[in-house]
């Protein structure tokens, strides 16, 4: 207890000091419900205002482009042709400002969010906040690493059951859809996550679905194996590798104001990394062509006569997307990277 009261008079008295403190109490919650609805009004008026601003710099902007269309640049003088210039460039600038602006603003969920969670606000109203979850979010993604590598050892060289397997792959089903819902979130509140990086987890979560309700049989064991060493190595040690590497270098990016405050580590290879982390390079183009190697020995099982399982085929056809989406995504970055070092060594 906090207090040990001896009489009727000290108990009266702790009563009276209580009243107070609810007295108060009360008091900070009415002004903290006051500061709420003051919140929500300011929200829907920032809100709309960028949304009004929006529309008039794209009107500004068609008729720019009708004035530089209609009067060709030897009939403008040098000070409109400076002017529209500098316009346009404040245009742009003011479409990132409002960007910043709206991670802190509510939003409308995406359709997945809407599906998930239904129409419910999922921005954080401060860096704080937002900062907390995507470092929850990357310490969610390295202890499940953790925890799958460990899982799938036991599979591949301690047990052989197939209810393990069946815990396995539903563990994977559930760690892919939890890092949609979490991303989706993240996106939500500034993260600039996208492309295929996203969608390769839908096909992950798909995958992982698919594997699950695979069915015990000689199809099923002959590609176990192979499985189980893919997942010890792409899930396990090159995400593992990945991640170690990438958060070192966002972290220092980061302090020197080079990239943003909320962006994230990714299972692939980004323009960031060209700087200190090609290394990683041979570890995903072998993870990326053992992802062909799955799709090749998948489609050879699909042709055999005894074949009858419809998992076969779509796992082949998932692993082929994740080949493709995977490897001309990381050879897209790396040429572009290239490119740019030309161009740059051309200019000096």
């Amino acid at each position: 207890m906090l207090f040990s009261p001896a009489g009727v008079s000290e108990c009266l008295r702790e009563w009276e000091d209580l009243e107070k403190d609810y007295q108060q109490i009360q008091d900070t919650h009415r002004l903290y419900k006051q500061k709420l609805e003051e919140v929500a009004k300011l929200q829907d008026s920032c809100s709309g205002a960028i949304a009004r601003q929006r529309k008039k710099l794209r009107e500004l902007t068609a008729s720019l482009q009708q004035c530089k269309e209609k009067q060709p640049t030897p009939k403008l003088s040098s000070e409109d042709v400076d002017s529209i210039s500098e316009i346009e460039d404040s245009i742009k600038d003011r479409t990132n400002a409002f960007l910043e602006m709206e991670a802190f603003l509510p939003k409308k969920n995406g359709l997945y969010l809407t599906l998930v969670l239904g129409n419910v606000n999922v921005t954080l109203l401060n860096k704080q906040s937002k900062f907390a979850y995507k470092d929850e979010y990357e310490k969610f993604k390295l202890v499940l690493t953790v925890i799958l590598f460990l899982f799938s050892f036991t599979c591949s060289f301690v047990f052989s059951y197939r209810a393990l397997d069946a815990l396995f792959n539903f563990l994977l089903v559930w760690y892919y859809c939890t890092l949609t819902i979490r991303e989706s979130i993240l996106i939500s509140n500034g993260s600039r996550i996208k492309g295929w990086w996203v969608f390769h987890h839908y096909v992950s979560t798909f995958l992982s679905g698919v594997m699950l309700t695979w069915p015990e049989g000689a199809l099923y064991q002959m590609f176990r194996n192979q499985f189980l060493s893919y997942c010890l190595y792409q899930i396990g040690f090159v995400q593992f590798l990945q991640y170690y590497y990438q958060s070192g270098c966002l972290y220092r990016l980061r302090a020197l104001g080079e990239r943003h405050n909320m962006d994230l580590t990714v299972e692939g290879f980004q323009s960031y990394m060209w700087r200190g982390l090609t290394f990683l390079l041979p570890f995903l183009f072998f993870g990326h062509f053992w992802q062909l190697y799955n799709s090749i020995t998948l489609f050879r099982m699909f042709q055999l006569p005894e074949c009858k399982e419809w998992q076969v085929l779509m796992c082949c056809c998932s692993y082929m997307v994740l080949f493709m989406g995977n490897f001309f995504t990381t050879l897209g970055v790396v040429y572009q990277k290239y490119m740019n070092n030309q161009d740059k060594s051309k200019s000096l």
